[in-house]
């Protein structure tokens, strides 16, 4: 059976609902298509569900396919993969669900998590991430990255606890100075009321959550969490002691970070 898909949700989802449409008209299966145009079944049906659109050689396909509408299938696609850029489709609740929260709280054991990162720290790590990025592209995932923390500047803001592993203070992103201006940006976001960043030392045994980060909200109550007494194995940071770190910072590890999509 097939999704329920609301057309006017995204560029993504109105591009799915027009190939269905026309597919179903021309009395092909998803298989039919599919085999026809030379490519595997889940490319049509990531496609007619939103969750990814096409590529530019698959929209090209499609066109062929439906000539009488004139290359409606790559304009659609050049539409939705711009969208796509500044978000994900899968990461798009999450943002939403930013937007709404009372309290937030992230573990991140490799970066400095999206609401803390600085503009030129993002850009660095996008570039990391996508190197073949035009400026344009790149330019749209760091702004949608910075537009995300003016929830940080309201008047009633989430509360915001963030677990760093101490690793993130002295992995290099970018240069020697986008890491000192990235651990001041810290320092002066621990002392906003509704910020607390502890850091978790790196003579800590390693636990299980020590593989990859995580992310919760809370919708109606502040997280208990965050009135909680600390833990041993961690620590609240203050601007004296990332002082320390930033003075360090020319010592930061050689080595690139990981071409891997960027903490959120």
């Amino acid at each position: 059976m097939a999704r329920d898909l609301d057309p006017g949700s995204s560029p993504a989802a109105f591009l799915g609902a027009e190939l269905r449409r026309a597919r179903v008209a021309a009395g092909m299966s998803q298989e039919q298509f599919s085999r026809s145009l030379g490519f595997d079944r889940t490319v049509i049906t990531k496609a007619e569900t939103g969750e990814r659109p096409p590529s530019p050689e698959v929209a090209a396909a499609i066109d062929e396919a439906f000539p009488h509408l004139d290359g409606l299938f790559s304009r659609l696609t050049l539409l939705a993969r711009r969208a796509n850029v500044r978000y994900p489709e899968w990461f798009r609740e999450w943002v939403d669900a930013e937007q709404q929260a009372t309290a937030l709280r992230t573990w991140q054991p490799i970066l400095v998590p999206g609401l803390l990162q600085t503009r030129d720290y993002a850009r660095a790590l996008f570039q990391a991430w996508q190197p073949a990025a035009s400026s344009d592209d790149l330019d749209a995932l760091v702004g949608a990255r910075i537009e995300r923390q003016a929830i940080m500047d309201r008047a009633d803001p989430p509360e915001l606890l963030a677990v760093l592993d101490e690793a993130v203070l002295h992995r290099k992103v970018g240069s020697a100075k986008i890491m000192r201006d990235q651990l001041a940006h810290l320092g002066e976001m621990s002392c906003r009321p509704a910020v607390t960043i502890q850091i978790v030392p790196a003579e800590v045994a390693t636990r299980g959550c020590s593989e990859g980060s995580s992310l919760a909200a809370s919708m109606t109550r502040r997280l208990s969490s965050t009135r909680r007494p600390r833990s041993r194995a961690s620590r609240s940071i203050s601007p004296r002691w990332l002082a320390r770190r930033r003075r360090r910072s020319s010592g930061c590890d050689p080595r690139p970070c990981p071409a891997a999509p960027p903490a959120t």
